[in-house]
């Protein structure tokens, strides 16, 4: 017990109570006793913290730790990318209008050419082919003095006055026979554009009128004026325009029947197929513009048509599985 004569001293020297002390202190003081000092050891929470967990357990809490956390998705996934064939950079448009035009020639365009084969006679279909094939030679001979070929251009004029005379205005190719040797030989002016080394732009698939390119796209107008514009009528007429274009479109569409099935009927991807084998012919077309070979230079041979010739080949199971239906329905035996 602390004596009587003490008590005045210990109070005196006894600590002031913590109310005291605050109100007394200075504010940086203050400040310093209301908020500690950080550690790296003791982070600060912005809630009510978990008892069970202590504060300076640092690692992060899963969501589930029984998810496999690379199943998870990532907080910047990485942008796809898409890329494309070169030269086809609108590939997603021409493969819609691929599906068009299967669409149109499954259900109307390619029963039609058929009827059209079964119901007119050979060589009534082939008189019709030799007669319009006939009016184009205009056409080729004016391209070949476009490209300063004055050879091919004569040979071309020979072959148009053989045939329009001794050939009955055409309908009989006697200029192609053994005996003359002047076979028919195709030229645009979108040749003549690539002959002078104009870009041939991107590729492109049109309904009704299958593959091509910008260039070929931009010479087709220059050929179809030749005629109307030297002639005039019956070229200028519609009606006749109509006519050729249907009895054409029919014949190269029968015609073509045998090399569209062999074409399609393996194919994984026909439109890549397609797109590959016709490139190719366009180039070799091309590169015999160069050429001085008096007969035209035959298309290039394919490793295996029946296949894409961009894509690797895939394996006997995996074509069964992935098989296009355009190349299924095309691979079916057609009408003898």
């Amino acid at each position: 017990m602390t004596p009587l004569f003490l008590l005045p001293l210990a109070l005196f020297a006894a600590p002031p109570p913590a109310s005291s002390i605050l109100a007394d202190a200075p504010p940086s003081a203050l400040a310093t006793v209301v908020a500690p000092a950080k550690s790296d050891d003791q982070p600060t929470a912005s809630g009510p913290t978990d008892a069970a967990t202590p504060l300076g357990d640092t690692s992060p809490e899963l969501s589930d730790p029984l998810v496999d956390p690379a199943t998870q998705p990532t907080l910047s996934p990485q942008p796809k990318t898409k890329h494309h064939y070169p030269g086809d950079p609108l590939e997603g448009f021409n493969r819609t209008m691929f599906r068009i035009q299967f669409g149109f020639d499954k259900s109307i365009y390619g029963p039609v050419s058929r009827g059209y084969q079964h119901i007119v006679p050979k060589p009534a279909r082939s008189g019709l082919r030799n007669f319009f094939r006939n009016l184009t030679e205009p056409v080729v001979f004016l391209n070949d003095l476009l490209q300063l070929k004055p050879g091919r251009a004569a040979r071309t004029f020979a072959r148009f006055a053989i045939n329009s005379t001794v050939g009955l205005a055409g309908l009989l190719d006697v200029a192609a026979s053994k005996e003359v040797k002047l076979p028919h030989r195709n030229n645009s002016f979108g040749n003549t554009l690539a002959y002078y080394g104009v870009h041939s732009g991107p590729y492109l698939f049109l309904p009704l009128v299958g593959p091509t390119t910008l260039r070929d796209v931009l010479g087709e107008p220059v050929d179809g004026a030749v005629l109307p514009v030297a002639v005039g009528k019956p070229f200028t007429d519609t009606r006749y325009r109509i006519i050729s274009a249907v009895i054409t479109g029919l014949d190269q569409r029968a015609e073509a029947e045998p090399e569209l099935r062999a074409l399609f009927g393996g194919a994984v991807d026909p439109y890549a197929t397609l797109r590959s084998v016709w490139l190719q012919e366009r180039a070799a077309e091309i590169s015999d513009l160069h050429s001085h070979s008096k007969a035209p230079a035959p298309p290039p041979e394919l490793e295996d048509p029946l296949r894409d010739p961009v894509n690797p080949v895939p394996s006997a199971d995996s074509a069964a599985k992935s098989q296009h239906p355009v190349a299924s329905e095309l691979s079916s035996p057609g009408p003898n």
